[in-house]
């Protein structure tokens, strides 16, 4: 069976990465910051040139005709968090700041229009209990009246290998004129063995490292909002973007930015690889299994 999937609000390709490794081809992807842009270009050219080739590398998503994507199976996305987080002030879908708030909504019509056989989103833990879960409610509803069915789990990087927390919420679902009512079952969690003196490469202090953020570096090791220094081998270290890397799953060539500080951006608005890849795995069998 062929899989294929498109990667909206792409970032620097983390669903991208991920699912290719598991033999899935992106055909569409969208993605509007001009520093991530650059990064996904230069990481994913050589795997899948069609996207660069073929103009199938979106800017703005509003901007959008869907008959210009490809047929594809599976619509995938971190959709920004900004709206439902606390950092963007818990607006949810009332949020004006450039729209960001609508972007679900972007989803949606893309899913009306192109009828994929699945959905597979991400987002912060909070979304669920956001605006006392009105948020997550109308989320969850607006999917279904398109026919689809639902399913979502909170998980942590820490589930799959990865030594930091990073809990996200994931939602998965099915077009049911297709699967019926098929269960879909989140991947089981597997032991935790990479710590992070495996990703300094020295004596840590931490087992388990704090979540990447996109912001707020450099805070006292003792200060509660600290989330990038550490101690490595006796002494006070901060996370490089290559630690980075590691922690999120991607290979120690994978190309960031010239700026450290873009960089962490970059990679504290990403995914967890091995979250994405074991989730994808799942996915597949439950789209081969229901196929036959």
């Amino acid at each position: 069976m062929n899989h294929t999937f498109i990667d909206l609000f792409a970032g620097i390709g983390g669903f991208h990465y991920a699912l290719h490794s598991i033999g899935m081809k992106c055909v569409f992807a969208s993605e509007i910051d001009e520093t991530a842009r650059k990064s996904y270009e230069s990481n994913f050219k050589k795997i899948t040139p069609d996207l660069f080739d073929n103009n199938l590398f979106n800017r703005d998503i509003y901007e959008l005709n869907t008959d210009d994507i490809p047929e594809f199976n599976l619509l995938c996305g971190g959709f920004p968090c900004q709206p439902f987080s606390q950092i963007g002030k818990m607006k949810g879908f009332n949020e004006e700041l450039e729209g960001r708030g609508n972007l679900f909504y972007e989803i949606l019509r893309i899913i009306n229009n192109k009828r994929p056989e699945g959905f597979f989103l991400e987002n912060v833990r909070h979304l669920v209990k956001h605006d006392s879960g009105k948020t997550f409610a109308t989320i969850q509803e607006s999917l279904e009246k398109e026919g689809y069915s639902f399913y979502y789990k909170i998980i942590k990087a820490t589930d799959f290998n990865l030594p930091q927390l990073r809990p996200r919420t994931y939602m998965v679902g099915f077009d049911k004129s297709k699967y019926g009512n098929k269960e879909f079952k989140f991947p089981d969690p597997v032991p935790l063995t990479t710590s992070m003196s495996d990703i300094f490469e020295g004596e840590c202090t931490r087992d388990v490292g704090f979540t990447l953020r996109v912001g707020g570096r450099g805070s006292a090791i003792s200060d509660r909002r600290n989330w990038d220094g550490y101690i490595v081998n006796g002494k006070e270290v901060r996370l490089s973007p290559l630690e980075g890397l590691r922690m999120q799953g991607f290979p120690d060539n994978f190309i960031l930015s010239d700026s450290r500080v873009k960089s962490m951006k970059l990679l504290g608005n990403s995914v967890a690889i091995n979250v994405i890849k074991n989730i994808g795995i799942n996915i597949k069998h439950y789209l081969e299994q229901s196929s036959k």
